[in-house]
């Protein structure tokens, strides 16, 4: 792993916890895959026990999981407090929980099901992370997971490296990093997990204009919290030409498009 580029955890806390209250009003694409997820778990066996949320958010998947689940206790966690907060705030019979997904604060073998939605891509050794949500798992015990991969928000990236190149700058992208399908299959098997399903899809979010998804990204608090990110927002030249190379490559009547790559897995700890 390129150390460099750690993620820096206490700015993610902090995006997270200042966007709890307007998150789920730009968390179009995240509401879509969170209803997608559990479909994964059609047919499958498990033992009987309770189930853990990694990465609650303001409950989008808590809410699935609540309904589907009913008899059995559901944990919710996240890293930002504000959204644990609002998670079991909403879900009384739920219990909430401040947890990091690096460091998962619980017994080994504590859970029948671990789940978790659009996080995974804020966590930086996904290996040593998987492998602690295979340890809070009982033998047996399922882990259903999406996350976002490489290829999301590649517009913004092809119009901001355009822009950089153009602007005679260097330096790292103002643009979070996305892992690859292939390199996520190999940290489930390190961890101890069977892969059962492993897939991506591609999801298409439209917007009016540049400065809209911007506002929107920000609004999820999806800003970039690599470590070695550049200070600061990027010069004005730089976005303004990152705007029009964004319209110049991808505008069309009905706006511009963002994609986002999801990889749905379902997983079994061996």
């Amino acid at each position: 792993m390129n150390r460099s580029r750690l993620l820096d955890r206490d700015r993610i806390r902090r995006n997270f916890d200042r966007q709890a209250s307007e998150y789920e009003r730009h968390a179009m694409v995240q509401q879509r895959v969170a209803q997608r997820l559990l479909t994964l778990l059609e047919g499958q066996k498990r033992p009987p026990g309770a189930i853990l949320e990694i990465g609650c958010g303001t409950g989008l998947l808590s809410r699935r999981l609540a309904e589907v689940f009913r008899d059995e206790l559901l944990v919710l966690s996240d890293l930002a407090h504000a959204m644990t907060r609002t998670a079991s705030g909403r879900l009384p019979d739920c219990r909430g929980v401040d947890a990091d997904a690096a460091a998962l604060p619980f017994a080994d073998g504590r859970f029948s099901l671990v789940a978790s939605s659009s996080v995974y891509q804020w966590v930086d050794d996904r290996e040593a992370a998987l492998a602690d949500a295979a340890r809070v798992l009982v033998p047996g015990g399922l882990l259903v997971l999406a996350m976002f991969g490489e290829g999301t928000l590649e517009e913004l990236r092809t119009a901001h490296r355009q822009a950089v190149a153009e602007c005679g700058l260097g330096g790292n992208s103002h643009v979070q990093d996305f892992t690859h399908l292939g390199e996520l299959g190999k940290a489930l098997r390190k961890a101890g997990l069977d892969p059962l399903q492993l897939r991506s899809e591609t999801e298409i979010e439209w917007h009016p204009d540049v400065p809209h998804l911007l506002r929107s990204l920000k609004g999820l608090g999806a800003s970039n919290a690599a470590g070695d990110r550049p200070p600061g927002m990027a010069p004005r030249r730089v976005m303004q030409r990152m705007m029009q190379a964004y319209g110049e490559r991808y505008g069309t009547d009905r706006g511009i498009p963002a994609s986002y790559r999801v990889f749905y897995l379902l997983a079994r700890r061996t």
